[in-house]
């Protein structure tokens, strides 16, 4: 039976075009939107983070580069190790798919030589639920039974659960693929399932996988091969991933949607109503984000399964070396690195974010920086 691809490759919302309009050392601005680039300080800076954010990164370096033909090293390698890097002091910035929490503000603060962190979003991702069944052409599933698959209750492709909302499932195994590392992609996964599952999912939440069952694997890159690999499998994935290795997503069943008799696709375009609902709730530049109304939306298009991506930064930094350029870098993700990400299956800030990210990117100083009078 030949696959129709029904979620993952939907038409995605088209992102604006923003271009800059020059490059080089200096100042380059995109006029049409307003976004400047001051480029400056060190060459090459290092980061680390967020798997979820990998794709996009590759973008806002590239549209760094362009802008003022510097450098920034990304190391891919979860949001754990973004965060116990930056903390360490072994980044300048760190990539996460959570904010920073609890005791590691002060830590943050030791790390920033006395100096306030903060928690700066620069792109939505949603998460697709990627499976591999050569059989299946469509698979629909909502949040109780994806916790009932992911704590290890439901074991088989043709448990009644999931015959009631799919017409012929085969007769295997399900194989569970889950991160092995500190994710942040896992902590909004399981965020979602303990919000929307109805009591299903009672294994908490937290960037470790709690379900007790399946395979660990590294990263969305190790767990979307994992599916593509694997015969009823099934996994959490960043949608970028998900498009590269071209896997199935399955179709969710929300309460707004039972009532429309509509399971919802992933997509940029049903995901770009879900960011609506998301509101800050850091104080002054700490921009951290509750998305809590992502996962029962009251719609019955909106995609419920989306998560932020931040970059955690200082507010000063100890040289003028660091600060230019981690401002420079935030400065052109923020503005042309945002074009065309719809098209790797993110979602661009929208305008209102934006605004509040720049004015927060422009607060970025360092020791011994003059004044404004």
């Amino acid at each position: 039976m030949k696959h129709t691809r029904p979620s993952v490759g939907m038409a995605l919302l088209a992102a604006g075009a923003l271009v800059l309009s020059g490059c080089g050392a200096g100042q380059s601005e995109d006029k049409a939107g307003g976004f400047r680039v001051e480029c400056g300080g060190a060459p090459t800076i290092d980061a680390s983070g967020s798997t979820a954010q990998a794709n996009a990164m590759t973008k806002f370096t590239d549209a760094y580069h362009k802008a003022c033909g510097q450098t920034l090293n990304y190391t891919s390698n979860g949001s754990g190790k973004g965060i116990s890097e930056f903390l360490a002091g072994k980044t300048l910035f760190g990539g996460s798919d959570t904010p920073l929490a609890g005791d590691q503000y002060a830590a943050a603060k030791e790390r920033c030589g006395g100096n306030d962190a903060w928690n700066l979003p620069l792109v939505f991702s949603p998460m697709a639920i990627t499976y591999h069944l050569s059989s299946v052409d469509t698979l629909v599933l909502d949040a109780p039974t994806l916790a009932k698959i992911f704590n290890g209750t439901i074991t088989r492709w043709d448990d009644p659960a999931l015959t009631a909302f799919n017409a012929s499932m085969p007769a295997e195994a399900i194989q569970v693929f889950y991160r092995s590392d500190k994710s942040g992609t896992t902590a909004n996964f399981q965020s979602y399932l303990q919000a929307a599952s109805g009591g299903a999912w009672t294994q908490g939440v937290g960037n470790m996988f709690n379900g007790g069952v399946g395979t660990g694997a590294e990263g969305n890159k190790g767990t979307s091969a994992a599916v593509k690999d694997t015969e009823g499998a099934i996994s959490y994935n960043e949608l970028s991933f998900a498009l590269q290795q071209g896997l199935y997503a399955a179709e969710i069943k929300t309460p707004a949607s039972r009532r429309s008799l509509r399971p919802v696709r992933i997509g940029t375009d049903t995901s770009g109503k879900t960011i609506k609902g998301a509101k800050i709730t850091g104080t002054g530049n700490d921009l951290v984000l509750d998305l809590s109304s992502f996962y029962n939306p009251a719609q019955p298009d909106v995609y419920p399964i989306v998560l932020a991506t931040y970059e955690i930064v200082c507010s000063k930094y100890p040289t003028s070396d660091q600060a230019l350029a981690v401002k420079a870098f935030l400065q052109a993700a923020l503005g042309p690195g945002q074009a065309d990400l719809a098209r790797s299956g993110y979602i661009p800030l929208p305008p209102g974010f934006q605004s509040k990210v720049a004015g927060a990117i422009d607060s970025i100083t360092y020791a011994g920086a003059p004044t404004s009078s």
